[in-house]
């Protein structure tokens, strides 16, 4: 780990780095491996989770057979979480719901606005090390509240060629039209084309590694949407005085044991809390299985002491946090200067992993600093907004003027003769 001692403002800048792949060696990968989908479809699919998953699929669909078998090999117990994780998630985002209204913007011309639920999404599920069957909840409870009428999951297989069971049982639970055994850049590929048996889609959804996130963003090429760039996982901490150097280490650890990509950032302006904090984490790491991931994790990640919380609050803002926690007293008063963050949690009780499996906010959030510019997933991902306006005969006499002159001025007549040519 990186340690700072009040860092001065000018070294900022390097701080809030994260770590990166160099982006040459990325755009070649993706590019190959779109052209090799385009032209190769379900058959490239094949041999790329040969090649990159060393999983031997000779089918990409996941039949029904095989979700009835994953429903068996969980446990009541996980069911029964998942079934509570899932019923908050859906309060949540039902919630997010709004009413027509109609607004009379002058006296016989109505503007509203409608929701039309995006048709086909696909949503991409990373597997691997951790599969995150959570992410199915997040992505597709607000995808069939939205009423997308499609929802295509791809993720990627063990060495066995199969789906870990949890994924699949979530899937079902939650709706999922098709599944697919594909990971990485390839499944995105997939989705934005379009294969003999995955449908091509709409908007793309999920989280995932460098290769993931350039090639989401590569998809956009082909007219496809994207939810955001959502890469490697991120939290950033920021404590006084009263907070719980345990609690503090094991948020951190909580997001470090994602992957060796991933980054941790700690800032506190007590230096008893700063050094026990550290203490925690050296301790608490030798307990954990995915240890080894944390601790190539926290080789990127940064323990910052500083003056006050505003300049703590100041340099979480430069950052952009995907996900943020103020392990402070008082913390209300300080929620008005959160100006970039993809999730915030508040006091010491607010455990990251709250918003992760079962709170009910959504875990898809923008990473590397994208929350200066992005909101995280919610109901309004799934949905587009169109604009409708009608006009009373009584209300273009309202308007008429206005718009014939607005016209002529930018010197198009057809639109000055369309409203004229009806006061006329």
């Amino acid at each position: 780990m990186k340690i700072y001692r009040y860092p001065i403002k000018d070294t900022w800048k390097d701080l809030v780095k994260r770590p990166v792949l160099e982006q040459k060696e990325i755009s070649g990968l993706i590019t190959e491996i779109f052209t090799e989908v385009e032209k190769n479809g379900d058959k490239a699919l094949i041999e790329f989770n040969r090649k990159f998953d060393k999983a031997d699929t000779k089918k990409i669909k996941v039949s029904d057979v095989e979700i009835q078998e994953a429903e068996k090999q969980i446990n009541d117990e996980l069911k029964q979480a998942i079934q509570q994780a899932k019923e908050n998630i859906s309060t949540f985002h039902a919630s997010q719901k709004q009413e027509i209204q109609k607004i009379e913007t002058t006296k016989g011309v109505v503007c509203w606005r409608e929701n039309r639920a995006v048709e086909r999404v696909g949503i991409y599920i990373p597997g691997g090390t951790a599969p995150l069957f959570s992410t199915v909840l997040m992505l597709a409870v607000p995808a069939n509240l939205a009423g997308c009428k499609e929802i295509v999951l791809c993720t990627p297989p063990d060495k066995n060629g199969n789906i870990n069971p949890a994924i699949l049982y979530t899937a079902k639970l939650c709706g999922v039209s098709e599944i697919f055994k594909t990971g990485g850049a390839q499944a995105v590929a997939a989705m934005t084309f379009g294969t003999d048996s995955i449908s091509a889609v709409n908007k793309i959804f999920g989280p995932g590694n460098q290769f993931v996130v350039a090639a989401k963003e590569y998809a956009q090429r082909y007219g496809v949407a994207i939810d955001m760039p959502a890469g490697p996982s991120e939290v950033l901490v920021i404590a006084d005085e009263q907070a719980v150097p345990d609690f503090c280490a094991a948020d951190l650890l909580s997001q470090a044991e994602h992957g060796s990509d991933s980054q941790v950032v700690f800032i506190t302006t007590s230096l008893k809390v700063f050094e026990e904090t550290i203490e925690a984490v050296d301790h608490q790491i030798r307990d954990l299985p995915r240890g080894e991931f944390a601790g190539q994790a926290l080789e990127n990640s940064s323990f910052i002491l500083v003056n006050s919380l505003e300049e703590a609050l100041e340099f979480s803002n430069l950052y952009a946090p995907e996900h943020l926690i103020l392990a402070i007293n008082d913390f209300e008063k300080y929620i008005p200067e959160v100006q970039n963050a993809g999730s915030v949690f508040l006091g010491n009780y607010s455990c990251e992993s709250a918003g992760d499996y079962a709170s009910g906010t959504n875990h898809t959030l923008p990473t590397n600093a994208y929350a200066k510019n992005y909101s995280g997933v919610s109901l309004d991902s799934f949905v587009k907004k169109i604009t409708f306006q009608q006009l009373s005969k009584k209300g273009l006499q309202n308007l008429g003027k206005t718009i014939e002159l607005m016209a002529e001025a930018e010197g198009l007549f057809a639109h000055k003769n369309a409203v004229s040519i009806r006061l006329k």
